[in-house]
């Protein structure tokens, strides 16, 4: 194998292949079982949605990986507001993992999304996994969640210095990504049957997702 990489966007006929990547990566590592799958096949009708910041990333012309970007935004104290980036679901294939490729689909997508216009993402995840991309604690940025609190996984990377303003700010996610938890379950009923199991990894998502910085 030649190992070429290409980075494109996404195509409508990409679409299932996409979303069975996505289910693959995900099953049981947050959750017994997955729902990203289901959040992109819902995401690329939202408004929110940017198409032109969703990628597949290819091997030697095999879809490996993916990343989706939606709109979200942030107001201020004084009610001004900011739109900024979200992304997610972002994946790379498990025995593709560690390789560099889901650096260089991140560091691709951030590239576009700055000559987009855009200059900051806020994202939810392991800081261990991207504290190597530039994302630092919303804490340092004062950017924080209505109710006052810093969670520990959110994540704020600009992508442009001094993008933002000095002052206390609220995060404001899409609303694509309160999902409908039955109709997540029924989408998921309609493919392949995979086991449900309970791993280490769960855990772990529950420590980041339950905590917060003071």
């Amino acid at each position: 194998m030649s190992n070429k990489i290409t980075i494109r966007n996404e195509k409508a006929t990409d679409n299932k292949q996409v979303e069975a990547i996505i289910r693959k990566c995900f099953w049981n590592l947050y959750i017994p079982g997955a729902n990203e799958h289901y959040l992109a096949h819902i995401m690329r009708g939202h408004e929110d949605f940017i198409p032109e910041l969703d990628f597949v990333i290819e091997l030697d012309g095999e879809i490996i990986g993916n990343i989706m970007y939606t709109r979200a935004k942030l107001v201020n104290e004084n009610g001004k507001e900011k739109d900024i980036l979200t992304f997610g679901p972002v994946c790379i294939l498990p025995e593709h993992q560690r390789k560099g490729y889901g650096k260089k689909l991140i560091e691709y997508s951030f590239k576009r999304a700055i000559e987009l216009g855009y200059d900051l993402v806020v994202i939810f995840g392991n800081p261990g996994n991207y504290v190597c991309h530039g994302f630092k604690s919303s804490k340092k940025y004062n950017v924080s969640l209505e109710d006052g609190i810093y969670p520990t996984a959110m994540l704020v990377k600009e992508l442009k210095a001094n993008a933002l303003e000095a002052g206390k700010w609220v995060y404001h996610e899409s609303s694509v990504f309160s999902i409908d938890e039955q109709a997540a379950v029924v989408f998921d009923d309609a493919l392949e049957p995979m086991e449900k199991k309970h791993m280490p990894s769960q855990e772990e998502f529950y420590i980041y997702s339950h905590s917060t910085i003071e």
